[in-house]
């Protein structure tokens, strides 16, 4: 019952910039934990930003000063704005929302490529 569909992934060069979208529907998305996951080929998905419902965050060592996610809670919608990408950046990325141990619930994933 409850979606996540993923938008905004592409093909980029080093230096550019992507902003990823997540739409969330059939929760009060407010009372959500919402984070981006990414997957590159052959490797296990890792963890790179987190939101909380006090608008907290969280990034891994590797985006930091490049990454920068925030919610928009009227438009049930959770942003991952992506800056000075770098080929190793390159994966699909997932969105994930957590309300305890209520939902937890996975989006199909949208594919960045960054490449010269």
């Amino acid at each position: 019952q409850v979606q996540l569909v993923e938008s905004g992934g592409g093909l980029v060069q080093p230096g550019g910039s992507l902003r990823l979208s997540c739409v969330a529907s059939g929760s009060v998305f407010r009372l959500n934990v919402m984070s981006w996951y990414r997957a590159a080929t052959g490797k296990q998905r890792e963890l790179v930003a987190s939101i909380n419902t006090a608008h907290t965050t969280n990034y891994a060592d590797s985006v930091k000063g490049r990454f920068t996610i925030s919610r928009d809670n009227a438009k049930s919608t959770v942003y991952l704005q992506m800056n000075s990408l770098k080929p190793e950046d390159t994966a699909v990325y997932y969105c994930h929302l957590r309300r305890g141990t209520i939902l937890n619930e996975w989006g199909q994933g949208t594919q960045v490529t960054v490449s010269s």
